[in-house]
């Protein structure tokens, strides 16, 4: 397969900084388009995937999977993108297409593993995958996204994680004018879950443990701010909320947010992926209240687009910090400490 080479910036081991590298991209196939990046926001999944957090992590290791371009070239036999385009491609860009999660839209959940934009099995140039930290990425069609004119390109971009990562779970639990909902944690996923779930209609609530944040949340659209270690305020709160979207991305104590669910309500966790060791979840308040706990991961493809539609129709997008690519190193120790509102986004003209 002929190939093209683009400058990139990746991690050589999980110990180095990033730096600037070349890697190479196929030349379009006939359900290809190939997109020149403009903006490619940072995920705290970038970070880890560098320094092998996770374990896994082949190098080099190039991330970014928040890409927000315009189309420069397509394959003979696309039908959904012209060249001069506006595109965008978030954290997949390819699946089996035939199991069942598949066949209903839900690419994120395939039964054989969907691949990821970076740190994937390169199924047509063998290797792995490199993500959006580059100057083009080239993608199958179907994994390709319509982005609205009207919307800040550059703020676009954590739509395609941050924001599809708590749309989905909005949607899938019905969330509407009628709805309660709340939101534990204020970064880069909480942020866009009150956005979104005002959007939608619904009342929102901001837990935090801390009284700092409460300005922020309702300039945002909380409609409330509860503080978590005040015991008085969360009992006032008790079997409120049908949605509860835990962004906190550490091992934690969900205890206490059980209690403020709903009968029949679910808590859905978005943050945190591992094991709970040291603060296991009681059963009592799921099973006296039918109450539940559910995990949630990012959303198909045409689930993004709706997303992306709603968003151009609602004027939202995330609140950002604009970077070049050379600062990615200290914008990592920066997320580290949680020093940024509420997502960096890198302008790959930079590069």
């Amino acid at each position: 397969m002929n190939t093209f080479t683009v400058k990139a910036y990746g991690a050589e081991s999980k110990t180095a900084d990033l730096q600037e590298l070349h890697i190479e991209r196929r030349e379009v196939t006939p359900k290809d388009v190939e997109i020149e990046i403009l903006y490619c926001g940072v995920c705290h999944s970038d970070l880890h995937t560098a320094r092998n957090d996770w374990g896994g992590s082949m190098y080099p290791a190039v991330p970014g999977h928040e890409i927000v371009g315009r189309i420069t070239n397509i394959g003979s036999e696309v039908s959904k993108f012209k060249i001069g385009d506006l595109a965008a491609v978030g954290c997949m860009v390819d699946s089996c297409g035939h199991c069942d999660s598949c066949k209903h839209a839900l690419e994120q959940y395939c039964q054989n593993g969907f691949t990821g934009t970076y740190n994937g099995k390169d199924k047509h140039l063998g290797g792995h995958t490199f993500g959006g930290y580059s100057q083009k990425v080239v993608v199958d069609e179907h994994f390709v996204l319509s982005v609205p004119e009207n919307l800040d390109l550059a703020a676009v971009a954590p739509l395609l994680c941050a924001g599809i990562t708590t749309w989905s779970p909005l949607r899938h639990w019905n969330v509407g004018p009628n709805s309660k909902v709340a939101v534990v944690g204020l970064g880069g996923l909480g942020h866009m879950a009150i956005k979104l779930a005002k959007g939608l209609g619904a009342e929102v609530t901001l837990f935090s443990r801390t009284p700092g944040k409460t300005e922020d949340a309702k300039n945002l659209g909380a409609d409330y701010v509860v503080i978590s270690t005040e015991q008085d305020q969360m009992d006032a709160v008790k079997g409120k909320f049908d949605v509860i979207i835990d962004t906190v991305p550490y091992e934690h104590d969900i205890n206490p947010y059980m209690q403020t669910v709903a009968l029949n309500g679910t808590l859905v966790l978005v943050g945190f992926v591992g094991e709970f060791e040291n603060e296991s979840p009681s059963t009592r308040p799921m099973i006296f209240q039918r109450r539940s706990v559910a995990g949630s991961l990012i959303g198909g493809i045409a689930e993004t687009q709706e997303l992306l539609d709603f968003c151009g129709k609602h004027n939202i997008v995330s609140d950002i910090e604009l970077i070049k690519m050379q600062d990615i190193n200290e914008a990592y120790e920066r997320m580290l400490k949680s020093d940024v509102k509420y997502r960096f986004v890198i302008d790959m003209q930079s590069l």
